[in-house]
C-alpha cells in the first residue's frame, strides 16, 4: 500500500476548500498542515510521509474549515498587519479588511508626537496592538466588554510587550463607559473601532453566523446599535480635532456618515471603500463644540 505524503494530502484538501469558496484555499490548507505537524508553513515538506494519526487530524481540520469554522479558531493564531495574534473560539478573528481602518488611523496620527489612541470594541486587540507596534511613542488603550475577548486581548498585549512593542492597556467594559475606564475624556487624538454592524436578520456565511462570536458580528435590528455607542463614546473621548475611524461595512455607507453628521459633534465626515470598492469605514473629525449624542 502506497504511503500517504503531505503533498498527497495538500492536493486532496485544496479542492475541498475551494469548493466552499475559500479564496485562499492553498494557504489555508498549508496553515492547517503546519498546525498538525508543529512547524511553520514555510517548513512544510511535500515528500514527508504522514502517519495515520496526522492524516486523520488534517482531514478533520480541513472538514471543519470547509464547514465554516474560522481558520484562526483551528490554528490558534491569526496574522494582522504583520502581527501574529493568539485567537480561538469565542473571539472574533480579525479580517484583512480592517487593515485599511488601521492604515487610516496611522495616517491620522502620523504627525502627532506621543498620540493618545483608543481602540473600541477591541476583540483580540488586533487594531490597537498593530498601531502600537509602529508607534513606540503612543499611549494606546483597548476597550472590550466580552470577558473571553478581553482575555485574548490581554494575552496578546502581554506577548507583544514582551517582544518590545509599546504596551497597550486593555480595559474590560462597554464602549459607552470608555471615558470612565480610561480617564481620557476629551484628551484622545484618535479613536479606532470595529464594532459589530450586521443587522440581526442578515444572511451571512456560516463562518460569521455560526462560529464567530455573535456579539462581535450582529448589531441589533438595523446593525447600528453598537455603532451608535461608538459614536457617543468617541464624542466624549476625542479632543477637538481628534479623529474617529469606525468600520461599518457595505450596508452602512450612507447611514453611518449620516449618524456622524446628525450627532452635532463631528465634521469632515467621509466614507471610504474596501479593496473591492465597497463602503468599509467612515472617518470624522471632532468639532470644538457639540454635545455628546444621546
Amino acid at each position: 500500500m502506497r504511503s500517504t505524503t503531505l503533498g498527497d494530502l495538500l492536493d486532496e484538501a485544496v479542492p475541498i476548500l475551494r469548493a466552499t469558496a475559500q479564496a485562499e484555499a492553498r494557504r489555508e490548507v498549508e496553515e492547517l498542515a503546519a498546525r498538525v505537524l508543529g512547524v511553520e508553513p514555510a517548513e512544510l515538506d511535500r515528500e514527508r510521509v504522514l502517519d495515520g494519526r496526522a492524516v486523520r487530524r488534517l482531514r478533520d481540520l480541513v472538514g471543519r474549515r470547509a464547514d465554516g469554522v474560522p481558520l484562526g479558531h483551528l490554528t490558534g493564531r491569526a496574522v494582522f498587519a504583520g502581527l501574529e495574534l493568539v485567537v480561538g473560539p469565542g473571539v472574533f478573528v480579525p479580517r484583512v479588511h480592517s487593515e485599511l481602518v488601521l492604515a487610516a488611523g496611522r495616517e491620522t496620527v502620523a504627525g502627532i508626537a506621543g498620540p493618545t489612541v483608543v481602540d473600541l470594541c477591541a476583540g483580540s486587540g488586533a487594531i490597537g496592538l498593530a498601531l502600537a507596534a509602529g508607534r513606540p511613542d503612543a499611549q494606546v488603550h483597548a476597550v472590550e466588554f466580552d470577558p473571553v475577548a478581553v482575555d485574548f486581548a490581554r494575552r496578546n498585549a502581554a506577548r507583544r510587550a514582551a517582544l518590545g512593542d509599546t504596551a497597550v492597556t486593555v480595559h474590560e467594559g462597554e464602549a459607552t463607559r470608555a471615558g470612565a475606564l480610561t480617564g481620557l475624556d476629551r484628551r484622545v487624538d484618535l479613536v479606532l473601532a470595529n464594532p459589530p454592524f450586521m443587522p440581526d436578520a442578515a444572511e451571512v456565511s456560516d463562518e460569521f453566523g455560526r462560529y464567530q462570536p455573535r456579539q462581535a458580528v450582529f448589531g441589533g435590528a438595523d446593525g447600528l446599535r453598537v455603532v451608535r455607542q461608538v459614536v457617543e463614546a468617541a464624542a466624549g473621548l476625542l479632543r477637538a480635532g481628534g479623529v474617529l475611524v469606525v468600520e461599518h461595512g457595505h450596508l452602512h455607507g450612507a447611514s453611518v456618515p449620516a449618524l456622524l453628521r446628525e450627532s452635532g459633534c463631528f465634521a469632515d465626515v467621509s466614507c471610504r471603500p474596501d479593496h473591492d470598492g465597497w463602503p468599509l469605514y467612515s472617518a470624522a473629525v471632532r468639532t470644538e463644540t457639540g454635545d455628546r449624542t444621546s
